[in-house]
Parts: C-alpha cells; sequence; structure tokens
C-alpha cells in the first residue's frame, strides 16, 4: 500500500461560486501553503458556474506534496433562508424578538430539499428540522 498523503492544512472559505480569483481571500490563503493557486480556481470556477453569485463554501485540504483537494458546499442555510424572506439580517435577540416575516412550510422544504445533498441524507423531515433551528435560531417563525 502507497503511503498516504500527510495533511498539512484543512481550510474553509467562503466564496462567490464561480467567481475565485487570485484576490484575496483565495490568493493570499492557498499562497501561504505555496499551493498553485490557479489548481483551485479553475476547478472551482467549472464546479460552480451553475450558483453564480451566491456565497458558498469550500472546504479544502492541502497535503504536504502541494496537492489539494476540494468540496464545494452549497449556500449556508442562513443565508437562504435571509434570501426566502427577503430581509438583511435575522434578529439580534431570537428569543425575545422575531422579525416580522414567518418561513412557510412550503419554503422550509424548499430548503430543505436544497440542503440535503450537502447534509448527505435523502430524510427531508430531518433536514427541515435543522433549517427550522436555524431559522430560530435567527428569529424567524416558522407557519405550521
Amino acid at each position: 500500500m502507497a503511503d498516504a498523503k500527510q495533511v498539512k492544512a484543512n481550510l474553509k472559505m467562503k466564496i462567490r461560486g464561480g467567481q475565485a480569483s487570485a484576490a484575496p481571500p483565495v490568493g493570499s490563503t492557498l499562497g501561504q501553503y505555496g499551493v498553485n493557486m490557479m489548481d483551485f480556481i479553475n476547478p472551482f470556477n467549472e464546479a460552480t458556474k451553475d450558483m453564480q453569485g451566491k456565497t458558498v463554501t469550500a472546504h479544502i485540504t492541502i497535503y504536504d506534496d502541494r496537492t489539494m483537494d476540494f468540496r464545494v458546499v452549497g449556500e449556508p442555510t442562513d443565508d437562504m433562508i435571509r434570501a426566502k424572506l427577503g430581509i438583511q439580517k435575522g434578529s439580534g435577540r431570537p428569543n425575545s424578538e422575531k422579525v416580522s416575516k414567518k418561513l412557510s412550510d412550503a419554503a422550509l422544504t424548499e430548503i430543505a430539499e436544497a440542503k440535503a445533498h450537502d447534509m448527505n441524507t435523502d430524510d427531508i423531515p430531518a433536514v427541515k428540522k435543522m433549517v427550522a433551528g436555524t431559522a430560530r435560531s435567527m428569529g424567524v417563525e416558522i407557519e405550521a
């Protein structure tokens, strides 16, 4: 069996889909590990061209031989909830102050279905519970 590559770093970066460039944060972060940033930028932009303009999270694993792997996690749940409701931010005090709009069950299901592939499950009711929890932590109430 071949020697396993040693992991040098595990990074998480929020980048707009299809818009990674050598500018910070990508260039400066990858540069400090001696990785060829174009080996990340071109495949990332290709993989995320259908998510153009939406912020996605890239989990990047850098190995000691200066190679890397990455996987893209879709748009953050809280961003999806804000976009669905058309609000700028959640409540600063979610327990006592609720935001003015409620998330419908249909919208909750839609977000859960979009997030399910990031969570490696097809159990939509379980994902809906997680999305509802994120919404509650933002001060968003769910319509029954």
